[in-house]
Parts: C-alpha cells; structure tokens; sequence
C-alpha cells in the first residue's frame, strides 16, 4: 500500500521535531546538572579516612623532588600526583576559590632506580626519572572551622610505604602547615606547581 506524499512529509517532520525536543531536553538537564561533591569522611575520633577512588579525580600535577638532587636526604623523594576532588574543581572553575570541603589527594610514587650519579637513568624515551611503586599518600582538607589553627587546612599522613594507612590523624602546625602557610601561592595550596589551578582568571 502506498503512503500519501502528505502523510510522509507529516511523519518526517514529527520526527525530527521529537528529535529536537528530546536532544533539546538532554542538553538543557545536563546544563542544569551539578556534580555531587565527594567530602572528608571522619571516624567518631576525628581521624580521616583515606578518600575513595582518588585515581577518578581530576590530576593536576606531578612535582619530582628525588634524593639524588637533595643531598640524598630528599623530604619526599618522589613523584607528587596530585588530585583535586572533581566537584570542589568544578567550583573552583567557576569561583576561584576553593570551597569548604575540598580535598586534595598527594599520592607518592618512587622513581625506579638510578643508573646515573643524578639519580636517573636511561629508557627508550631518553635519559630521565620514571615513575616506579607507590610509596604512601598526604591528603589536605580545607575546612575552616576545624582547622582553624592551621589557616582553615589539615594535613594527613597515610603513610610514606606501602599499604597505606586507613585513617590518618591531622598532623601538628609545625609538621606541614607551616611550610604551606609560608610558601604556597594561594589558599595554602601550591598553585604554582599546577597550571590547571593556577589560572589568569582564579582570583
């Protein structure tokens, strides 16, 4: 049975239109949408507890600070990889400033082991550090109430080996705060390290 050109042109343009609509509608909800935040996680005593699924957060930056460089007694002789949590990142996209409850991961990776007096050594790629096992974690926290001592940030341990630990006490002024306090950029948060932080339009 043929169809009439009319009824044709009739179901070809209600298509489309319902097309529209619905691409429409999904655009405008994922617009509206905002992204549930991941924050600190305490036990009954106030230690933390160690952040879940760090890696699916969003890695600002990697500072190398290697025992071959520092007279061999490096204060962390790693890899820094650092991640922000994504829903604190998104506000501070859009602010500039880091929220309550943000949450900073520092997870420590050793560099594989030297074949060169400057602690590097040589890989297909050239001669260099390379990234080798996980050696432990520091998460930071901004809260300004509970950390009011420290600048409204506490700093955490979950240990430099492996596995790390749990939970983690907050650690006293003088042990990492004080050193954030004097020598990071912005917030206590070394933002100079991480271009993605450290924007023309953050204020």
């Amino acid at each position: 049975m043929r169809i009439g050109f009319q009824a044709v042109s009739a179901v070809v343009v209600s298509a489309a239109v319902a097309t529209t609509l619905f691409f429409g509608s999904e655009k405008g909800s994922a617009q509206t949408q905002t992204r549930a935040r991941y924050l600190p996680e305490y036990t009954a005593d106030g230690q933390l507890l160690l952040p879940k699924n760090f890696h699916e957060w969003v890695y600002v930056g990697s500072p190398l600070t290697p025992n071959a460089l520092n007279g061999g007694q490096a204060n962390f002789p790693e890899f820094h990889n650092v991640y922000i949590e994504p829903g604190s990142y998104e506000i501070y996209k859009k602010t500039g400033q880091f929220p309550e409850g943000t949450i900073f991961f520092k997870e420590l990776q050793l560099t594989l082991p030297q074949q060169n007096p400057d602690g590097s050594r040589t890989e297909p790629s050239g001669r260099g550090y390379f990234p080798g096992p996980w050696n432990g974690a520091d998460v930071t926290v901004k809260d300004s109430k509970r950390f009011a001592d420290t600048n409204g940030w506490g700093y955490f341990n979950f240990n430099h080996h492996e596995p790390k630990a749990p939970t983690a006490k907050v650690k006293a002024k003088d042990e990492c705060a004080y050193c954030h306090i004097a020598n990071a950029k912005k917030d206590e948060v070394w933002t100079q390290f991480y271009p993605l932080l450290d924007n023309k339009d953050a204020r």
